[in-house]
């Protein structure tokens, strides 16, 4: 008779390292991450969270100071594809931090859309996203970003491949 025990998750430790390394990867490793100045606040499978701090070179329209459109849809694609990091990470809760950073080298976003529901004007944006589902080869996504005033400045979705 063959046992089907849950995996045993990686040890605490392994999830700080691998949460650290994610942020890394996130933060410095990926240029145009750092080009836009992007910030994990939060890497909780249920609560993935980044922050953009706005700048003058990431002005949209010079008359109102609003973030350019092109930035919010880049935070929330490359949002989702972090988001997507961790919930593979959890999916393999079994396999060490260094086993589940090999996973990443094949993501790619393969769909996206992107609505703009106000004008994103304000010194700060948080965006949040959620995996809504995580098959063998391809992931799927929704995405928010509010103002630094609460207001729902934009929603994504978005699927990639992830195998």
């Amino acid at each position: 008779m063959t046992s089907h025990l849950p995996p045993v998750r990686r040890t605490a430790a392994q999830q700080e390292l691998l949460h650290a390394a994610l942020t890394d990867l996130w933060e410095q490793r990926i240029s145009f991450n750092q080009v836009l100045g992007l910030k994990v606040l939060s890497l909780q499978p249920s609560d993935v969270r980044v922050a953009v701090t706005m700048r003058p070179d990431l002005v949209g329209h010079y008359a109102y100071g609003r973030l350019h459109g092109g930035v919010i849809s880049a935070t929330l694609d490359a949002l989702a594809g972090l988001a997507l990091m961790v919930a593979l990470g959890e999916k393999h809760c079994d396999e060490s931090a260094e086993q589940v950073m090999h996973r990443f080298g094949r993501m790619g976003t393969i769909d996206l859309r992107v609505d703009y529901l106000r004008q994103a004007v304000g010194s700060r944006f948080v965006a949040q996203a959620e995996v809504t589902r995580l098959g063998g080869r391809i992931g799927s996504t929704q995405m928010r970003m509010h103002s630094d005033s609460g207001a729902l400045v934009a929603t994504g979705a978005a699927s990639y491949v992830v195998s």
